[in-house]
């Protein structure tokens, strides 16, 4: 019951902040973009391969193995290599200070090179990490959600935008390393082989292929629209397949949680596709049976439409975070607070006399709110801190 909850918090904040249209940016969208579908199909050979149990869960031979696998895919799409010495990006053990240190990771990237004389110079940055948890006390840990499914979506863009180039340049990145503190990203840019002011967008995929919490729902929660207003109105503006709720959060109620991060970091625009964490993250039961590989077909056709629109946009991508209050999230967690007041009454679950006193207080306030229609940024500073308590006092 707890885990459900939890995930009830993040769905409801999520879906509170479903994208709304927006006026004032033209959007150049070719029609095929609006009209491409990733099928589940051309995803279910990827999955199979990256998250079988021969690949022990992508680490040591069964990543060099993976590797090799998105190597041969952005070879037979025609991607050209994005580093200096081909498709790889050696990226050396963080601890070792040595002259020559000792190899700990290989980032795989290629890159579609732009149509437009002026716009091709500037990039964006499509990327999932490879990289697992291997083989612990025995026992495989696939990775199947954790981040296959986000790989597949990667290697069917790429496919897609080799033979249908944009405007601005675009490469496609798989990362090692971010189980390791993001390593592989952080190496990626501080010895990027592009000039740091030309990449002008992120664009992440990390678990896209299950449900928060386990929850049946049709979302994927997207983080990163208020870092640029040109990518806000992107967002708007793509043809959501039918079947998928695209559900915005503000990055500062959950933090850094992939390699979005070193790209956040640089103040270089991003968005974050994930359909959130569920009772096998991180756990050898994170298999391929059990993807949702419609969802992820889904979720990966929103993420090529985005690209689209946004490596097409005529104007420029700036970074410029939106710090405006919502009522968004305000009716939000209005609601997880009924829901967890009437789920106790009803026995479902337990809380403290203190915690069902601070609930109450945070239904109470979040109800003003909405009374007035109005929210000023202290009282949104204080509510994302007390739904960042909630969650961890009550779960």
């Amino acid at each position: 019951m707890q885990r459900l909850l939890l995930a009830l918090i993040f769905s409801l904040i999520a879906i509170a902040n479903l994208a709304v249209a927006s006026d004032g940016v033209e959007v150049e969208q070719a029609e095929s973009a609006a009209e491409t579908i990733v099928s589940a199909q051309d995803l279910l050979s990827h999955l199979e391969y990256l998250a079988s149990p021969d690949r022990r869960g992508r680490d040591d031979w069964g990543k060099i193995e993976s590797a090799d696998y998105i190597i041969a895919r952005f070879e037979e799409s025609g991607l050209q290599p994005l580093f200096e010495d081909g498709f790889i990006q050696a990226v050396p053990d963080f601890n070792d200070k040595s002259a020559d240190p000792i190899i700990m990771g290989r980032n795989i990237g290629g890159f579609v090179e732009g149509t437009d004389p002026l716009l091709k110079r500037e990039w964006i940055v499509v990327n999932a990490h490879y990289d697992h948890l291997g083989v612990r006390g025995g026992k495989i840990f696939p990775g199947a959600d954790d981040n296959a499914s986000g790989v597949s979506m990667l290697l069917e863009l790429a496919k897609h935008f080799a033979k249908n180039p944009a405007r601005r340049s675009i490469a496609f990145v798989s990362f090692d390393l971010e189980e390791h503190l993001l390593w592989g990203s952080r190496w990626f840019l501080a010895h990027c082989p592009l000039e740091e002011e030309s990449i002008r967008f992120c664009l992440t995929a990390d678990m896209i292929g299950r449900s928060l919490g386990g929850l049946d729902i049709p979302t994927v929660f997207v983080m990163g629209a208020e870092t640029s207003p040109q990518v806000s109105h992107c967002l708007d503006q793509i043809a959501v397949p039918e079947g998928l709720e695209v559900a915005r959060l503000g990055t500062d109620i959950v933090g850094t949680r992939s390699d979005y991060g070193p790209f956040r970091y640089r103040k270089i625009p991003f968005l974050f596709f994930s359909t959130g964490e569920h009772p096998d993250y991180h756990t050898p039961e994170d298999t391929l049976e059990k993807l949702d590989i419609d969802k992820i077909a889904l979720v990966s056709t929103a993420m090529l439409r985005v690209a689209d629109q946004i490596a097409n946009l005529p104007s420029s991508i700036e970074w410029d975070v939106d710090e405006t209050p919502s009522l968004h999230e305000v009716r939000a967690i209005n609601s997880v607070t009924k829901q967890l007041l009437e789920a106790e009454e009803m026995g479902e679950f337990e809380m403290t006399d203190l915690q069902r006193l601070f609930v109450s207080q945070v239904k109470s306030k979040t109800s003003y709110m909405l009374r007035t229609g109005k929210i000023s940024p202290t009282e949104r500073t204080w509510l994302v801190r007390s739904t960042q308590l909630m969650m961890f006092s009550l779960f």
